[in-house]
């Protein structure tokens, strides 16, 4: 396992958790010597991985897993659901964006130091 783990720059715990999870299976161990992972597990770890980096939770790539043999419309509708959720992210930083921006150029403006226009934003009003 840390041979696998080391192949592919992740952490023995992480292998063991997809393992538990069910995302990969566990090779029979030999009477003698290391379990050897098949090259279709090596595979999947690194969808599982670039998965993530694409920013799917571990349940959304379950699903995806499950979708394998599945019609393309059903992963279309999966990667759909994703990018909305994506969508919706950013447009909540760039609001994040514009009202931090606002708030430092208040703060920028400011002359009076017994109060800051940031925390005021924050009290209740």
């Amino acid at each position: 396992m840390r041979v696998l783990a080391k192949e592919l720059s992740v952490n023995v715990e992480t292998i063991r958790f997809y393992e538990r999870k069910g995302l990969i299976k566990q090779p029979p161990k030999p009477m003698q010597g290391y379990r050897h992972y098949p090259k279709e597990t090596v595979n999947r770890i690194h969808f599982i991985k670039r998965s993530q980096e694409l920013g799917f939770t571990l349940n959304e790539i379950e699903g995806l897993l499950a979708l394998n043999d599945s019609p393309c419309s059903k992963v279309q509708e999966l990667a759909n659901k994703k990018l909305i959720a994506v969508q919706k992210k950013m447009a909540d930083l760039l609001l994040l964006e514009h009202a931090l921006e606002e708030h430092l150029g208040q703060c920028q403006n400011n002359d009076d130091d017994s109060h800051c226009p940031i925390i005021d934003s924050l009290q209740p009003k």
